[in-house]
């Protein structure tokens, strides 16, 4: 067996400001220490429940080198650094039997919810056949694509309602209920863990009772950009066009992979300053 754990910061017990998340932080080395503890507890429940699981973990925040890699359960094989293929999903394949999202944020334009946002700052909203999704419905759908489903995640109350939506059968874990965009009432890091643990375990053990997300195409996708010179850098792209008022950018994907690509390759244009 196979299993892929993604582990993000800004669902992570404890965490609700930038300066945890962010390497220029003055509390970014905690942030670093209590995101490592939560993905070794999944870990040891995903080897509670197989223990001769090939377990990958994708470090899926912000310059994709956050995890603390000595203190790694050394049972796991660390998926590290960036650009690569399938960006926060790196280590994904059709041989895959299960992800794990740890660590997840609600997407832009939700709330309360702790540090909601979409890739980066640079993005508005991304709309695939005419439904919002943010970081949680784009790596689900992307791992639907090769048939491989997400059975759980973790994050504040916003991101398990947000996967919920979309796979009601997964199984989720609420770390901290958000009070804004830089609040929550959060659980205390051992009980998260111990929560973590738990959950990873029954996650595993009923995989076959979630479906992968699935999106068939062709699919039409509209992206909403922070800034209009964001639009003139997107339209660039072969096949992207601009849409409705000055911020958006359209495109239509033969599949679910082209999608996803193109979608990250505009968050990457979206972090360029003009001039």
């Amino acid at each position: 067996m196979k299993i892929l754990i993604s582990v993000d910061m800004e669902g992570i017990s404890g965490i609700v400001h930038p300066t945890e998340t962010n390497p220029d932080g003055y509390d970014y080395a905690r942030g670093r220490a209590l995101m490592t503890a939560e993905a070794n507890a999944v870990i040891a429940g995903v080897l509670d429940a197989e223990p001769t699981a090939e377990v990958r973990v994708a470090d899926a925040h912000g310059p994709f080198r956050n995890l603390l890699s000595e203190e790694l359960d050394r049972r796991a094989h660390l998926v590290r650094g960036k650009p690569r293929p399938l960006g926060m999903l790196g280590g994904l394949d059709e041989q895959t039997d299960a992800v794990l999202l740890v660590g997840y944020h609600a997407r832009a334009g939700d709330g309360p919810a702790v540090l909601a946002h979409t890739m980066n700052d640079g993005i508005l909203d991304v709309r695939v056949a005419g439904r919002s999704m943010g970081e949680i419905g784009l790596n689900a759908a992307m791992a639907g694509h090769l048939n491989v489903p997400v059975v759980l995640l973790s994050g504040d109350d916003s991101a398990c309602d947000e996967l919920q939506d979309l796979l009601p059968s997964s199984v989720t874990v609420a770390v901290k209920q958000a009070l804004g965009q830089g609040a929550a009432i959060s659980l205390h890091p051992e009980e998260a863990r111990e929560r973590l643990r738990h959950a990873a375990t029954e996650a595993v053990t009923r995989r076959a009772h979630v479906p992968p997300l699935s999106l068939v195409g062709p699919l039409d996708v509209e992206v909403d950009l922070y800034a209009p010179f964001m639009v003139d850098l997107a339209t660039l792209a072969p096949g992207v066009s601009r849409g409705e008022g000055g911020r958006t950018v359209t495109f239509t994907a033969a599949d679910f992979a082209d999608a996803y690509r193109l979608v990250l390759l505009l968050a990457q244009l979206a972090t360029i300053k003009p001039g």
